[in-house]
């Protein structure tokens, strides 16, 4: 579902010494720290404010904008459409229980100067691993870039985080994707309907077949979409989502 651009390393290799990264974030109260990559791997970067502010003004040519994230009742910044879709997948992925914008600045050496990048995301993983994204399309990666993204994936060697470059999202995935998210929110939760929906679909049955079965489709389907949005109910992502879409309990 997801496109990852592949890194050609034009940094000149691996560096040497991890110590040489440094990571600067903002802290409680609304300070920035700097410190040593080594020493920051238990901070919960899934929790920290943003380093750095996500401007509009007229005549810009990207996006920017809050996503409001259910899985930590919260907004997060994005820059781009592709940061609010990428930021729409971290809410969705079962195993993320957190993530946050912008979390740090990462410095390292170059050949002549120090150079810095902030990525886009950090997730925290339910079984406590992290990850750190950055989102750009292939067709907009310079070799700038193409260093920095390599570099923040030795970074992340060293401190046992997976990294990953989000370039595009599958079509027809994204685009269920985002008509479920508008069925994200609790209120859309309704404790008797979502019961009956999951004892009904303990088999693979069509979506708008059970909708009916339970009740007003007007009222059955938002509960229904925000099952499968929190993955109670599982339907396959990869075909278009709609009334002969079949849909099963999870785990059944």
């Amino acid at each position: 579902m997801v496109a990852v651009a592949n890194l050609r390393s034009v940094s000149g290799g691996r560096l040497t010494d991890p110590v040489e990264f440094e990571v600067g974030f903002v802290v409680e109260g609304g300070g920035e720290v700097r410190r040593r990559l080594v020493d920051v791997a238990d901070v919960a970067f899934e929790q920290v404010p943003a380093v750095r502010s996500f401007p509009s003004y007229r005549g810009q040519r990207n996006y920017p904008g809050l996503y409001w994230a259910a899985c930590i009742g919260a907004h997060v910044g994005f820059e781009s459409w592709l940061e609010r879709d990428e930021a729409m997948a971290l809410d969705f992925d079962a195993s993320v229980v957190g993530f946050a914008a912008q979390p740090f600045w990462l410095w390292w050496p170059d050949t002549r100067r120090a150079r810095s990048h902030a990525p886009d995301f950090f997730a925290r993983r339910r079984d406590g691993t992290g990850v750190v994204i950055d989102c750009r399309p292939t067709d907009r990666i310079a070799e700038r870039d193409v260093a920095a993204f390599d570099a923040t994936a030795q970074a992340c060697d060293v401190v046992g985080w997976d990294y990953r470059l989000v370039s595009g999202h599958d079509g027809v995935w994204l685009a269920n994707l985002r008509w479920l998210a508008g069925y994200r929110h609790p209120r859309y939760l309704d404790g008797q309907v979502a019961a009956q929906l999951l004892d009904r679909f303990g088999s693979p049955t069509p979506l708008m077949e059970v909708a009916a079965q339970v009740g007003d489709p007007i009222a059955v389907l938002p509960v229904l979409y925000h099952l499968i949005w929190s993955q109670q109910l599982s339907v396959d992502m990869a075909l278009r989502l709609d009334a002969a879409s079949i849909v099963v309990r999870a785990g059944t």
